[in-house]
């Protein structure tokens, strides 16, 4: 049994899809391509990608032989190149099929990977600057091909013609668009050289450039121009000594990102065909900032923020290379994530451990200048990688009590190191135990209290321990029983008026003299007693049965005066009440201003009535 014929309108016909080419370009314009600028490096993409498909056909012809050239004299837009050319077969199954590559095809298929692009929809992005592309093309494959020429239109048509051979005497082609009137910023001759310049610098290929007036040397076989790459990428030159080298690739560097190397490390990953080089910032990067690089396909820029070719850890470094097998997505301004992609920054990784490593080991100045911008990177990486923390947890610098210093230079002096879980607990700390001698990190900052604690893998004689408050009031001296005895009303006051801050008040003395106060308060204390309140305030509700079944012995602030201070002993001796109790909340009031920590609305409601009723009390006394 046969099934009937269907009509192509009947019920249940096969369709094709009608395309919108003007909609389709709007959507690359907008959404695929990130300027039209890009029309340009397609345009010089498929023409590189002709040249290698045509040495491919003559593998014995020199690597100069062919070439690109580009023309732009304000009136039109020229692309011309040796390349292997298109017959009429390829024309209407290639130009005129939206989404076919002419690099899908069989016969080269093995070759694709030789190949910079890998999707066939670059040449509508000329219509993101013209409103028709004119393709002129004799192919290298038959011997006295004809030349076939095709016209596509914004609209969505095109035609084909077949000329004479002499229409095209050598083969290659020739792509010329003529710019729309609002296009003039992307086709103007020196844009379009600057374009060149900035894509195609490092093609392996001759391309050249000429506006119809210039006259420069480089060009190839149809003479006049200016080339845009007169010299192959800097790792591929010879240098007469590795000092000359490396002078040679921090100058790259340096034009390229506009700032001079603190150092530059060589790139080479033959398993991929990665050549380049890696610059470190001679500056302190912000944290979490990533910078991009400037990533090249065969020679071609894919994108100058490709920052998924390194580790986020990496932030100190920016990279200029060209691969062979990396893959770019569909834009061709990224890379497509895939394992090679991570093999590849694995690779980098290691690369940059390496170097890290080597001015360890062989270069305390440089190393020393490289911690001091860019410690914050190394204490990431060392957080995660042991090898480095044996290396450089002795030589990254901390804040202590002792100032900025290494951990190994602070190891020596103090057996036994504290650290601290925040800064604010630092600074509350810092003065009063650096007089009472003892050795305090300041763990507050992002990896520091994690790395701290590692101190003993590398230096097993040190201890490390979290700095406990109970620790430091341990070694604050007590008064006589007389000193405490007298001051007894005072501190009972004190504790009263500070009672709303869940705050006990101590009298001790401790170094320097001119601390009057020491406000020892965790982080962790205040929210425990914050959620311990609003248990209270929902007793009997949902939320304060579950605040309750967290609720744990929230844990008193402490305000310890110190004894030794001039302004403490007037303080302990005022009989007057009120008095008392504002003088025990302005010392209150400057110890938490003096731990830097966020005040809290009710601190600061105090610090500034106390202010005032101390004013308004010694106004009444002078009057």
């Amino acid at each position: 049994m046969t099934l009937p014929d269907i009509a192509p309108n009947a019920p249940g016909a096969d369709r094709t899809f009608q395309v919108d080419l003007r909609g389709l370009v709007d959507l690359l314009s907008h959404h695929l391509y990130s300027s039209p600028r890009v029309y340009l490096r397609e345009l010089m993409q498929n023409a590189v990608d002709a040249l290698t498909a045509r040495h491919a056909l003559e593998p014995a012809a020199p690597a100069d032989a062919f070439g690109v050239r580009l023309h732009a004299d304000g009136s039109v837009v020229r692309v011309e190149d040796d390349g292997v050319g298109l017959t009429e077969a390829d024309v209407h199954s290639f130009l005129a099929t939206i989404g076919r590559s002419s690099k899908r095809a069989d016969r080269i298929a093995e070759q694709r990977g030789d190949f910079i692009g890998q999707f066939g929809i670059g040449l509508l992005s000329c219509f993101l600057v013209a409103d028709e592309i004119h393709v002129l093309s004799r192919s290298a494959r038959t011997p006295d091909a004809p030349a076939v020429e095709w016209r596509g239109r914004g609209d969505g048509s095109y035609t084909v013609r077949t000329l004479p051979a002499s229409a095209r005497p050598r083969p290659g082609t020739t792509v010329t668009l003529t710019p729309r009137a609002d296009a003039g910023e992307w086709t103007r001759p020196a844009q379009v050289h600057t374009l060149a310049r900035h894509f195609g610098s490092l093609l392996r290929h001759p391309v050249t450039f000429d506006d119809g007036t210039t006259r420069g040397t480089g060009g190839t076989a149809d003479g006049p121009g200016v080339s845009v790459n007169p010299e192959p990428a800097p790792w591929a030159r010879t240098y007469p000594t590795p000092g000359a080298r490396s002078r040679a690739l921090a100058s790259y560097g340096e034009d390229v990102f506009g700032f001079k190397p603190l150092d530059t490390i060589e790139l080479d990953l033959p398993a991929v065909g990665l050549k380049g080089i890696a610059c470190v910032l001679p500056e302190t990067v912000p944290a979490g900032r990533r910078h991009g690089h400037r990533v090249h396909v065969k020679g071609m820029l894919l994108s100058e923020q490709a920052e998924e070719i390194l580790p986020e850890w990496a932030f100190f470094v920016r990279c200029v290379v060209d691969a062979e097998s990396l893959r770019p997505t569909a834009s061709r301004e990224s890379l497509y994530e895939d394992d090679t992609l991570a093999a590849v920054r694995d690779a980098l990784a290691e690369r940059l451990r390496d170097w890290i490593a080597r001015a360890a080991a062989s270069d305390p100045e440089l190393l020393g200048r490289f911690l001091q911008a860019h410690h914050l990177a190394v204490k990431s990486l060392a957080v995660h990688d042991d090898e480095i923390l044996r290396m450089l947890l002795p030589w990254l610098p901390f804040e202590t009590t002792d100032g900025h210093a290494t951990l190994d230079e602070f190891a020596r002096t103090h057996r036994t190191v504290l650290v601290t879980s925040s800064v604010e607990e630092f600074r509350q700390v810092a003065a009063i135990a650096s007089a009472a001698g003892l050795g305090v990190v300041n763990g507050g900052y992002t990896y520091d209290r994690e790395l701290v604690h590692r101190l003993p893998e590398i230096r097993p004689e040190a201890t490390v321990a979290d700095l406990d408050p109970a620790t430091l009031t341990a070694h604050l001296d007590p008064v006589d029983r007389e000193t405490e005895l007298a001051a007894a009303a005072y501190l009972a006051q004190a504790r009263d008026a500070l009672a709303v801050f869940d705050c006990d008040v101590a009298l001790r003395t401790f170094q320097p003299v001119s601390a009057p106060a020491l406000l020892i308060d965790s982080r962790e204390a205040r929210h425990e007693r914050t959620r311990s309140q609003l248990a209270r305030e929902q007793e009997g509700g949902l939320w304060g049965d579950i605040l309750g079944a967290l609720r744990q012995e929230a844990p008193r602030a402490q305000l310890i005066l110190n004894q030794l201070n001039p302004l403490v002993r007037t303080a302990v001796s005022i009989d007057e009440p009120e008095l008392a109790r504002t003088s025990a909340e302005a010392l209150y009031g400057q110890a938490a201003m003096l731990s830097r920590r966020p005040l809290r609305p009710a601190e600061s409601s105090l610090i500034n009535r106390s202010f005032l009723d101390l004013l308004a009390h010694a106004l009444r006394k002078d009057s």
